[in-house]
């Protein structure tokens, strides 16, 4: 398959800008991997997803992000893959064939740390046994399942295609493949959800073990069902009842909140969202999927590749739709954006370490954010206050320029 990497558009922010310094180490590295088809697209969905056909053409498609990769390999500079993420879609749809031929692709090309997190993203609706036994076999060590609710009415308003019977089995066959890490993605703000209601399926969820929980509020998103028809959810008292409740719990039964919405037992955050939030480096492959690098010499750029398969798939066009180096003055957004969403942020040495910018370039507005009560007044790190958590856009704006 030849896809030409020079027809790729590039797109550079700003003007011509001082140079930054070069970056003293380079972030760790992560490798994300989409898997663009679903059973059925759900009508909250704003990811790149598409309805499946009966067939799904694995080989080309593996065959398509081996060579995506391959054209991303001047930016691995010697480091070595401290995680790897198959989202989606439902990349529990392709076969563990399909998977282990990728994933040995892979390595071919970027060497594996020896505790390298592999995490698959995986449907309900799609768990079979024997698929996920083989999964573990190649080396796949977490899953992320998609339950979302246990409540049958919550689950038909959601469009999911599995019922509350299948989720609780699932989590059950993922310990029996060897799967002992592992989370649940699990909503809340669902239409006409009782705090109750909410309540009963964060119980259900936490009677399963899982390791780690991502409970989130359903948003409507445009570009989907929900935002053109939208249903009827709980209102704003309600909403902030059940986030109390909600963490309260968690937190009773050894979640510890990490993130806006992830909720880990000990140990057990998910490595490749450490990363991320830490301003960390992803190579994104696969139809729609964005990444970020760093290069030596302090130029930051994210990419994005074509967002539909059957152009992905085309050998006329090229895998990347287009990129942006971050310019200095987008650097403080673009990183607190990510930081400030740990509940504990991050150090504040990260700053000159992952941009290349000294940390006094932050001092004004750190300062507006601190006065403001927004910003913890600690040198040695940076991170929202309980009122900056609640009212993180209005800390962001302070470090626009």
């Amino acid at each position: 398959m030849i896809h030409d990497s020079s027809a790729s558009p590039l797109i550079f922010g700003g003007a011509a800008q001082s140079p930054r310094a070069a970056l003293p180490v380079l972030p760790p590295l992560a490798l994300y991997i989409h898997i663009p088809w679903c059973v059925r697209k759900c009508p909250y969905c704003d990811f790149n997803s598409h309805t499946a056909s009966p067939v799904l053409p694995e080989e080309e498609y593996v065959d398509a992000l081996l060579a995506d990769l391959d054209q991303d390999l001047h930016a691995v500079y010697g480091r070595e893959l401290s995680s790897i993420f198959f989202g989606g879609g439902t990349p529990s749809l392709f076969s563990a064939e399909a998977l282990g031929r990728l994933l040995k692709g892979v390595e071919q090309r970027i060497p594996f740390a020896s505790d390298i997190e592999i995490t698959l993203e995986a449907n309900p609706g799609t768990f079979e046994q024997e698929k996920f036994v083989a999964y573990r076999a190649l080396g796949i060590n977490r899953l992320s399942i998609g339950i979302q609710s246990f409540q049958e009415e919550k689950l038909k308003a959601l469009g999911r295609i599995h019922n509350g019977d299948e989720a609780v089995r699932a989590a059950g066959m993922a310990r029996q493949a060897g799967f002992d890490n592992f989370n649940l993605d699990l909503m809340h703000g669902l239409p006409d959800q009782s705090l109750d209601d909410a309540l009963s399926d964060l119980r259900q969820a936490i009677t399963l073990k899982p390791t780690h929980l991502s409970w989130y509020q359903l948003t409507l998103e445009p570009n989907t069902v929900f935002w053109n028809q939208p249903p009827t959810l709980p209102e704003d008292d309600t909403l902030w009842d059940i986030q109390e409740a909600g963490q309260a719990l968690l937190a009773e039964h050894g979640y510890a909140q990490y993130e806006v919405s992830a909720y880990a037992q000990p140990g057990r955050p998910a490595r490749h969202n450490l990363n991320y939030w830490s301003f960390g480096d992803f190579i994104g492959i696969g139809a729609g999927a964005h990444g970020k690098l760093s290069h030596p010499d302090g130029r930051i750029v994210r990419t994005w590749k074509t967002r539909l398969p059957k152009d992905y798939l085309n050998p006329a066009k090229s895998f990347k739709a287009g990129e942006k180096a971050l310019t200095n003055d987008e650097m403080p957004f673009e990183f607190l954006m990510n930081a400030l969403r740990l509940t504990e942020g991050v150090e504040s040495r990260l700053y000159p370490e992952r941009t290349g910018m000294p940390l006094e370039s932050l001092a004004e507005h750190r300062h507006e954010a601190e006065q403001s009560g927004l910003l913890q007044v600690e040198p040695s790190r940076l991170a929202a206050t309980e009122r900056g958590q609640l009212f993180l856009n209005d800390l962001l704006q302070t470090f626009l320029s």
